[in-house]
C-alpha cells in the first residue's frame, strides 16, 4: 500500500517552526520523527500520532481511535491514534496535536537493538 506523501509534506510544512521533521519508509508507509523523536505514522492517507498512558485521555476525548492492523487473523494495535480532522486544514491545530505526540515519543523506551551474530574465535 503506498502512503500519501502530500500529507507528509504538509507535516513537515505545519511543524517546520519547531524542527526538523524527517522521515523512513516502513512496510508500505513512513514514520515520521522530529528532531530524531518518532512521533507519527503515515499509513495510506491516514495520520496516526504517538501515544501513550499519560496522553491516552486527551486522545479519547478527541475521539481519536487507536491504530490497528490484521495479520495472520488477528487485530493488532500499536500506540498511535488516528490524527483529529483539524489537523488536515490548520497548521497551529497539527503542531498542537504532533506535540503532544512528540512528547509521548520522548517518553518511550528506546527501541531495542537486534543482536547481531555472535563474534568469531
Amino acid at each position: 500500500m503506498a502512503y500519501d506523501s502530500g500529507l507528509v509534506d504538509w507535516v513537515v510544512e505545519a511543524l517546520e517552526p519547531l524542527g526538523t521533521v524527517s522521515q523512513r519508509r516502513m512496510m508500505g508507509g513512513a514514520t515520521l520523527y522530529l528532531d530524531d523523536t518518532i512521533f507519527a505514522l503515515v499509513v495510506g492517507d491516514g495520520l496516526y500520532f504517538k501515544a501513550d498512558a499519560e496522553s491516552d485521555a486527551r486522545w479519547d476525548a478527541a475521539g481519536c481511535a487507536r491504530f490497528t492492523y490484521e495479520a495472520k487473523g488477528k487485530v493488532n494495535t500499536f500506540n498511535y491514534r488516528a490524527a483529529p480532522d483539524a489537523v488536515h486544514d490548520d497548521a497551529d491545530t497539527m503542531r498542537e496535536w504532533a506535540l503532544l505526540a512528540v512528547e509521548a515519543g520522548r517518553r518511550a523506551p528506546p527501541p531495542r537493538r537486534k543482536r547481531g551474530p555472535a563474534p568469531k574465535g
